[in-house]
């Protein structure tokens, strides 16, 4: 086998560096539903599915940026195009098969959805420094995606499951409701997340952070509420 180059090189760290945090998430995630545990060849093809998904946003959001600029519309496209290309990914690796079969899936597997979308796109935030001879940068980029931007994309995924979570059981009418709520409500916390931290050019990002670790909180509340929810219901 040829050697490395030190291109290879910087991108297999990077890759890792977007990977293995991202790994870590998902075991932290996936304890929540220990009663009835996803076939873990499901989760993983779930991750992947996340991963292969950026390839196909990064053409779109430079489209949109191209077209309207750094604007308002624009965050809220990127939002969209993402929190989007996160719900086909859970939604054709495992919501249209028979893995799907009680409401905490949905959660299960966006999550995982968004985590692999994570992995590949902290990777990329990782390695332009590398390539630019910036390891600090590099490492703080690595740093702040982990306590910030992985747990944005599982927050606003985590609220899309639920909401479809929630009309497992009820008709067909209600699922297409809840999925539009619930992206409704995915892209408005991607955008307002987005607008911070570009508008604000940094300045409130802590903040931006604590806000997006206490909704992570309020999103093991939701695993808990829909762990209740039951055919009867």
């Amino acid at each position: 086998m040829a050697d490395l180059t030190p291109t290879g090189y910087l991108a297999i760290y990077a890759l890792l560096g977007g990977i293995l945090p991202a790994l870590f998430w998902l075991w932290f995630w996936v304890q929540e539903d220990k009663l009835h545990p996803e076939p873990r060849g499901r989760i993983l093809f779930a991750f992947w599915g996340g991963m292969l998904a950026v390839p196909f946003v990064y053409p779109l959001e430079k489209f949109v940026a191209g077209h309207f600029g750094m604007t308002g519309t624009t965050l809220v496209l990127w939002a969209l195009i993402e929190e989007v290309a996160k719900y086909g990914a859970a939604w054709a690796t495992a919501l249209r098969t028979k893995a799907y079969d009680e409401p905490i899936d949905a959660l299960e597997y966006l999550i995982t959805a968004a985590l692999g979308f994570a992995a590949l796109e902290n990777a990329l935030f990782i390695l332009n420094p590398l390539i630019d001879g910036d390891a600090a940068g590099s490492l703080v980029a690595g740093n702040l995606r982990f306590i910030g931007a992985s747990l944005l994309h599982v927050v606003s995924s985590g609220v899309l499951g639920y909401f479809i979570g929630r009309e497992f059981y009820r008709s067909f009418g209600w699922k297409v409701a809840g999925r539009i709520v619930g992206l409704a409500l995915a892209v408005g916390l991607h955008a307002l997340f987005n607008v911070f931290i570009i508008y604000e050019n940094g300045s409130k990002t802590f903040l931006v952070f604590a806000c997006v670790w206490v909704a992570a909180l309020g999103i093991l509340l939701l695993f808990e509420r829909i762990k209740k929810i039951t055919a009867k219901e």
